[in-house]
Formats: C-alpha cells, structure tokens, sequence
C-alpha cells in the first residue's frame, strides 16, 4: 500500500483529514527537534508504539513500511557513537575514532530521537491519498491552489516515470544496447527520462491551464476537506505524546535544549 493506492483502505483513522495527520506528526516531531536526550524520545516512542493498533496498520505492513528507518537510526546512531562530541571516560581512541562515555549517551539519544520523529511520520501517511491531502491544503490551510494543485500533479506523475523508466529499460534491452555498460546505460536513460518529463510537464501545464487552474477567481472544489472531532482528536493524541515527553525528561532532568547556552 503506497501513498498513491490509499484510497483502497477504509476504517477510522484513514478518514481523517490529512492536515490532521500532517500536524500531527509536527506536533511529535518540533519537541523532539529541540532537545537532545534519551527521555524523551523514548517517552514519545513508546506512546507512538502503543497507538500504533488502533491506527488500521497490520504489525506485518509496519515492519515492510518502515524498515528503512530501523535501518538508518542504528546507523546514524553509530557514526554519533565513533565520531560524535567526546565527554567523560574515553572508551576506544584510535585514529579519528572516539568512542567515549559522552558520544555513546548521545548516539543512544540520536537512535530514539530518530524513531520517534519518522515512525508516526510514515505510519499516519500510509493512509493519505494525494488528492485528500490536496484538498485538505487548499481547503483547510487555505494555501495557494496553484502551489496545491501543481503539487499533487507531480505527485500524481511519480508512477508514471516509474512505468517509463522500466518500459525504456526493456525498450533498450529489446535493442541490444543495455547488456554492457551499467554507468552509460544509466547516464542515457536518465538524459532520455528527463526529455520525457519535460515535455509531459508542458503537456500537462497546458492542459491545466485550459482547465482554468491558472485562473484568478474564487476557485471551487469538487469534494469538500472536513476537519471535525476526529481531527481535533489526532491533533490533540500528538500534542499529548510531545507534551508527555516534554514533561517526563524535565522531569527527570534530562532536558537537553540543543539551542540553549553551552
């Protein structure tokens, strides 16, 4: 299930408008942003965890959506342990390698910091249809339709220079030309992707200024973007799980303000 075959899915959480899901996310993410420790990302994360079953979103399709994320953090995580800012008792210290009690504490906090800021990210828009989003943009945010509507153009587009690529492979392959030189074959097919997307571009700015989209009336919808209780309720579950964290590391003491005095 990708971001542009959501529709197919019903149930609670994949009606609510994507603004909501949008701010959300935010909500999670800025506390997070601003601080640098284990409490309370992790307070945050296992919030996030614990809602993850009532969001529509099978265990199995949570892991193949966001392994890349279990596999970016420990790695970011590492490179903070080896090379990261050097305090306290120095563990290991051969070449530009420091492995230090300091560095371990923040690629620890590296680690949970960067699960709690992109697992609800991917999670909340495995359910967002484009257009929904768009609609909920330009009807709720009140943003500038032309920006909305170009955006959800390109968008739309993503599956097509899939097909073209994969058709000019075979194409190619079908000529003889794509059995040797992987880099050559690469650099050709990119330069002829990208003489195919300029001209589908102009195609399709035409069409939709035919259309009117560039026009400078009131412009009118086809579907309506609600935002209601559910709304307020989502936004509201990621203020709470921000404000838990927030409030757990103050806490305990482990408010670490990266933009504070050093």
């Amino acid at each position: 299930m990708s971001l542009l075959d959501a529709r197919g899915r019903d149930g609670w959480f994949a009606r609510v408008n994507p603004v909501a899901k949008l701010g959300a996310a935010a909500l999670i993410a800025i506390p997070l942003v601003l601080t640098l420790d284990v409490v309370s990302a992790l307070t945050a994360l296992v919030l996030e965890l614990l809602l993850i079953p009532f969001l529509g979103v099978g265990w199995r399709e949570f892991w193949v959506r966001t392994w890349p994320v279990w596999l970016a953090a420990p790695l970011t995580a590492l490179t903070i342990a080896l090379y990261g800012q050097v305090g306290g008792e120095v563990y290991l210290d051969w070449f530009v390698v420091r492995v230090s009690e300091g560095s371990l504490a923040l690629a620890a906090a590296t680690f949970f910091r960067v699960l709690a800021i992109a697992l609800p990210s991917v999670i909340m828009f495995i359910t967002v249809d484009p257009t929904d989003l768009a609609d909920g943009l330009g009807q709720t945010l009140r943003l500038p339709s032309r920006f909305v509507m170009g955006a959800l153009a390109g968008l739309r587009m993503v599956g097509l220079f899939l097909d073209d690529w994969r058709a000019l492979e075979l194409a190619r392959r079908a000529r003889g030309v794509a059995d040797r030189g992987r880099i050559r074959r690469f650099v050709g097919m990119a330069f002829a992707l990208l003489v195919l997307s300029i001209r589908r571009g102009a195609t399709l700015a035409t069409a939709m200024e035919a259309r009117g989209f560039g026009g400078q009336g009131v412009r009118t919808w086809a579907r309506p973007s609600r935002f209601g209780g559910r709304e307020w309720l989502v936004a509201a579950a990621g203020a709470a799980i921000s404000t838990a964290g927030v409030t757990v590391a103050v806490l305990t003491g482990a408010w670490n303000l990266i933009l504070g005095p050093r």
